[in-house]
């Protein structure tokens, strides 16, 4: 039974499964996209986003935990100098998951794995969203424009 077993042990042993979670945040992070099995790739995901997180905030400590997780000094600068500054703004999801189809060989699902503010695609022109948030009410602009209409016809009928 897999009680409390919160996340894909992808066949492995622990001590392999950690070099490779960390082989693969490393790609990732140095050419910002790559291509694996579905499955790799939500795994993947739950170990880099936070360490992606971790990087908003350049300190010492922060530095030496992302670099506990990775074990390259280069894939860490990357990800301080660079990639932190471009999704400083974002609240998470940095990561996004784009199922390709089955692999030739095995017809294993696969799926490309990519750092959300790096596709020119979906992002042209490295333009931003326009930040939303869900709790507060959306601005109704029709009532803005009858109200500037009926003064403007009250000032005419006092002006004759």
């Amino acid at each position: 039974m897999r009680h409390g077993k919160k996340f894909n042990h992808l066949g492995r042993q622990t001590a392999h499964r950690k070099a490779m979670l960390a082989n693969m945040a490393c790609s990732l992070i140095e050419h910002k996209r790559i291509n694996t099995t579905v499955a790799k790739a939500k795994a993947l995901r739950v170990f880099v986003e936070p360490l992606i997180t971790k990087s908003k905030s350049d300190t010492t400590h922060n530095r030496r935990t992302v670099f506990s997780y990775l074990r390259d000094k280069y894939a860490v600068t990357e990800l301080f100098k660079e990639i932190s500054v471009k999704i400083a703004d974002r609240p998470g999801g940095y990561v996004r998951i784009i199922k390709l189809g089955n692999r030739q060989g095995d017809n294993a699902p696969m799926a490309m794995v990519e750092l959300v503010d790096y596709n020119e695609i979906y992002n042209p022109k490295g333009q931003k969203a326009k930040k939303t948030t869900r709790r507060g009410r959306r601005k109704k602009t029709d009532d803005v424009a009858p109200a500037e209409t009926v003064e403007t016809t009250k000032e005419e009928k006092s002006e004759e």
